[in-house]
């Protein structure tokens, strides 16, 4: 689990590592019942840690997800799978998502430029309130900058898109812009993640990972 660090020295480790070129991250290989490789589950908030497990499903893409499956209805909590290998601030990241189940929260989201579990920037979806929202967690404090309500719709795959360029942010739904908003408060390499909130029951199949530079 990652844990609050000062952010400027974590950043500067950061600038260290290899940053990833392309790809598309899948659960195919992943062993079912078991956290998958190069990914670490983290948590924003309070409540429980989340409990993300590889799970069998035959409409994910691959056959298989990674699922986050406490359904812990602390509200202000904020389940993580932090993708581990730093990735370039100019990024455009996408996640294929079903939300299953949940009564406070039915969300999927993405996180980047993740300096740690408290230090983010997020896209999400969430299919109880059909809305989808930009946020900045700057000290573990969640603050809503841009959004736009869209259906999202419970029980079946949609696509989120978070694109970072520079102090630009866009963000898609199942392939549709939604909006842009400029924020210049994080801007070195860092993390990418998956997300969810509350009671969230959420599985993931793919996350895909395109550098723009």
């Amino acid at each position: 689990m990652m844990h609050n660090s000062i952010p400027g020295v974590i950043a500067a480790a950061l600038l260290l590592t290899s940053p990833v070129s392309a790809q598309t991250v899948t659960f195919a290989d992943a062993a079912p019942g078991a956290m998958p490789k190069d990914f670490e589950p983290a948590l924003t908030g309070s409540g429980r840690m989340g409990r993300w497990e590889v799970v069998e499903d035959a409409t994910a893409e691959a056959g298989r997800a990674l699922a986050q499956l406490s359904a812990d209805d602390t509200d202000y909590r904020f389940p993580l799978a932090i993708y581990m290998p730093t990735v370039p601030s100019e990024v455009e990241i996408t996640t294929r998502f079903k939300p299953v189940s949940g009564k406070l929260d039915q969300a999927g989201g993405i996180a980047v430029r993740l300096i740690d579990r408290n230090n983010y920037y997020l896209a999400r979806a969430n299919a109880l309130e059909n809305n989808v929202h930009f946020y900045r967690v700057m000290g573990g404090d969640r603050q809503e900058l841009a959004g736009a309500d869209t259906k999202v719709t419970s029980g079946q795959w949609h696509t989120l898109t978070l694109r970072a360029e520079g102090s630009r942010f866009s963000v898609s739904f199942d392939g549709k812009p939604l909006f842009t908003h400029a924020d210049t408060t994080f801007s070195s390499p860092g993390k990418v993640a998956l997300w969810t909130k509350a009671d969230s029951v959420t599985r993931f199949d793919r996350l895909e990972i395109k550098p723009l530079k």
